[in-house]
């Protein structure tokens, strides 16, 4: 029998012996579906619930309540409005996603603005938190304490094996248009054939656009560090990445995994060496997909709900909640 575990002296329900746990994912789709785990494994069986903010939550619960999860977890926990999880019996796991102020590091009226929005989570929906970046920790926990730190992972479905490139490499960019990354962007756009997808863009969609495509760019929101999710799809996928310097690396290694530019200019003479020499960083594109294992959601998910579990039934929480029986399994 799974043990059940104490939260405010009361257990949340649990499996039944044998039965996987159930997952649910709350979050708009169009951005975190591919940060999600969207089939079943022996673990974990998983759902996708649509919701936004300022969206409708009666629809939010009622779709959580009839699928009965065990543990619920939410990417950007800010969305959800006070009091929303108050009646809901499951473990609840917030997911910050959003880069903030680091520290002494310069600020910049970007990162102020998702902080400010941070601030409007309700703390009491949740029993704990995790953060896409150690270095957003000191930050959030101006707002809400962090359980344990660790990057967006990638919905298997993106994976693949490293293809042979064939005529001239296909290179797109997935991202919304700043200043900062039209600066860089715009030489490489006027000289060769960058796809550009501006807007949110579904994860069918996108998975077929990666399958397309051999060298994935990644560039910063604005001008400061950060660590994308887009790096680690684009490893999955198989391409050559080309990206600003990552901090943190979470493991992957410049001139090793993927290749840094700075400049317009060094993003251009990457992509026109290509042009020429389309398989010149082969082996780096081989090296980045063995390293993109380590995001494989069905890896990373069963590991993290386990341990959330483990440690709700060591050391409780300060939800309150108004449901829940002593020994409760579903």
């Amino acid at each position: 029998m799974n043990p059940a575990f104490a939260r405010s002296g009361q257990p949340y329900a649990v499996p039944a012996e044998h039965e996987p746990l159930r997952l649910a994912f709350v979050g708009q789709g169009t951005f975190f579906e591919a940060c999600a785990l969207m089939h079943d494994t022996p673990q974990l069986a998983t759902r996708f619930v649509e919701f936004r903010e300022g969206a409708e939550l009666g629809r939010l619960l009622g779709e959580l309540h009839a699928y009965k999860p065990h543990v619920v977890l939410v990417f950007r926990p800010e969305i959800v409005p006070t009091g929303a999880f108050a009646e809901l019996d499951a473990a609840t796991l917030g997911f910050l996603t959003e880069p903030l102020p680091r520290g002494n590091g310069a600020a910049h009226d970007d990162l102020e603005i998702r902080l400010a929005s941070l601030r409007k989570v309700d703390r009491s929906n949740f029993d704990r938190i995790v953060a896409f970046d150690p270095n957003i920790v000191e930050a959030a926990e101006e707002v809400l304490p962090v359980w344990r730190s660790l990057p967006l992972p990638v919905d298997d479905r993106f994976y693949a094996d490293v293809r042979e490139i064939r005529g001239r490499p296909r290179v797109m960019f997935v991202g919304r248009s700043t200043d900062h990354r039209e600066q860089l962007l715009i030489p490489s756009k006027h000289s060769f054939d960058v796809l550009h997808l501006a807007f949110g863009v579904d994860a069918e969609r996108l998975d077929a656009l990666m399958r397309e495509h051999h060298v994935g760019i990644n560039l910063h929101n604005e001008p400061y560090p950060s660590f994308e999710n887009r790096v680690s799809l684009h490893l999955a996928a198989g391409h050559l990445v080309l990206s600003e310097p990552l901090h943190p690396l979470h493991g992957l290694e410049p001139g090793i995994d993927f290749l840094e530019i700075g400049t317009a200019g060094e993003l251009h003479n990457r992509i026109e060496l290509l042009q020429r020499s389309p398989d010149a960083h082969h082996r780096v594109r081989v090296r980045g997909r063995m390293k993109a294992e380590s995001f494989r959601a069905s890896k990373v998910y069963p590991r993290l709900v386990h341990d959330l579990l483990l440690d709700l039934r060591a050391f409780g929480t300060e939800r309150v909640t108004g449901v829940g029986a002593a020994g409760a399994t579903r």
